[in-house]
């Protein structure tokens, strides 16, 4: 078989051509799929599931972004979850992180937005070692994930 300039040339246009196309595809929004409706994901991005409140009012998908924090008290988790576009996730959201994203976690506690009912002092935290999720003082240095919520 001979080897001709254009024979290389050629095989250079076609992997110019498969290079731009998938450059092209990097590029669009990647998508979950649920019940035919297509929700978007941003670089890092995973769907974590929908949450229905217990009568049933409230319904939303929990999407966790990327980043986390570590060494944060409380206060300064949820600004940071704030500055980048998220919330911490709420006790519920917490266990459903547990039970279908606890590869995404370090064996740590993480804080969660919701206020302990002893008072102002303390928040929630979860634990994903074991999945317990227990009050702490918000004074506590603690990591932190934050989640978007796309209401349904």
């Amino acid at each position: 078989m001979t080897i001709t300039l254009e024979a290389i040339k050629a095989e250079q246009t076609k992997l110019a051509e498969m290079i731009a196309s998938i450059e092209a595809a990097m590029k669009e929004p990647r998508f979950f799929e649920y019940q035919g409706v297509r929700i978007p994901l941003a670089e890092g991005e995973r769907y974590v599931g929908t949450v229905i409140s217990a009568d049933a009012t409230k319904r939303h998908h929990t999407i966790l972004l990327p980043d986390e924090v570590e060494n944060s008290n409380w206060k300064k988790s949820m600004e940071w979850a704030a500055s980048i576009g998220g919330d911490l996730p709420d006790r519920v959201e917490q266990a459903l992180l547990f039970a279908t994203m606890n590869g995404q976690f370090k064996e740590a506690a993480y804080w969660s937005n919701t206020q302990h009912a002893s008072g102002s002092i303390g928040s929630w935290c979860q634990y994903f070692g074991n999945g317990t999720q227990y009050g702490h003082f918000k004074s506590a240095e603690l990591r932190a994930r934050a989640v978007r919520r796309l209401e349904i």
